[in-house]
């Protein structure tokens, strides 16, 4: 599992997310065995985006790996809001049904905001419902968001501790920014967020025991903004001119620095539709 380089532990996501993968088809086997209860997952994309198409083909075949009951629901671009509810509605109250997803981005006359809140909030495995979000405070939540949860999972199978830490988040997204930060206090991480109102942002960054850089914004984190030692989390997805895949962090900067880093791609990524199917599974598991 771990790749060392001359530079720091990389932080294999590939290969923690096929070992998840992998323990949740025995524990769906289990299941199945046991309680007669196969997790059902339902995504609804709507539209023809390219980008969610291989998103949603991505997450069926896991599913199918999984032993999952996949559906899936492809509407129209032109899909009017009254039909999109009444879907969301009937798997609301499908038993077979434990987890339901709704593809983002939609298309610009729909409401995503609405969409999330008409899931029920067991069943919301994105994690995205304010319910589920609200209750991220108190630890009592029935998802939490996958790729967040994603990151404490990298954290825990690579043993590197989180209580007593400095963590230090830059971008406050509600996807991830918000939600992880709530789950390294639930660990007992001392948090700071930082933004594009922060002053200093290096001042802040180079006191951070764990440093997670998910501002969308190439190579952000440069080599002197690291303190040594650190561990660092890399969230960024974006493209160079050239069609590179780049991260937020400056990758050969700030790996001589730091302990543990995720490489882009194979470090978080994975870990998103991974959890996707965790939560799908403790949905079944409590037997809506």
């Amino acid at each position: 599992m771990v790749s060392v380089t001359s530079m720091a532990v990389i932080i294999d996501g590939k290969d923690v997310s096929q070992k998840v993968r992998s323990e949740i088809k025995d524990k769906v086997l289990l299941l199945k065995n046991e309680r007669g209860i196969t997790p059902g997952l339902a995504v609804i994309l709507v539209g023809d985006d390219p980008a969610s198409q291989i998103y949603v083909r991505g997450k069926k075949n896991a599913c199918l790996e999984a032993g999952f009951l996949s559906r899936e629901f492809k509407l129209s671009s032109e899909t009017k809001e009254e039909e999109l509810h009444d879907l969301i509605k009937e798997l609301n109250e499908d038993e077979a049904i434990h987890g339901i997803l709704v593809q983002l981005p939609l298309p610009k006359h729909l409401n995503a905001d609405v969409f999330v809140e008409a899931i029920d909030p067991r069943k919301d495995v994105d994690g995205f419902h304010p319910y589920n979000v609200g209750k991220l405070f108190s630890g009592t939540s029935y998802h939490m968001s996958c790729t967040p949860l994603g990151i404490i999972e990298l954290l825990d199978r690579y043993r590197i501790g989180i209580e007593g830490k400095e963590a230090v988040i830059v971008g406050r997204s509600n996807i991830v920014g918000k939600p992880l930060a709530m789950m390294l206090l639930a660990r007992h991480a001392t948090v700071t967020i930082c933004h594009t109102r922060t002053k200093d942002l290096a001042e802040v960054t180079r006191r951070a025991d764990i440093l997670v850089a998910a501002a969308g914004r190439p190579e952000m984190i440069r080599g002197d903004m690291v303190k040594e030692g650190a561990v660092v989390i890399d969230v960024g997805i974006n493209r160079s001119e050239t069609g590179k895949l780049l991260g937020d962090v400056a990758f050969s900067e700030v790996a001589p620095k730091a302990s543990h880093i995720t490489p882009v791609p194979g470090g978080v990524g994975p870990m998103t539709i991974a959890m996707l199917l965790s939560n799908t599974l403790n949905g079944a598991s409590r037997n809506l």
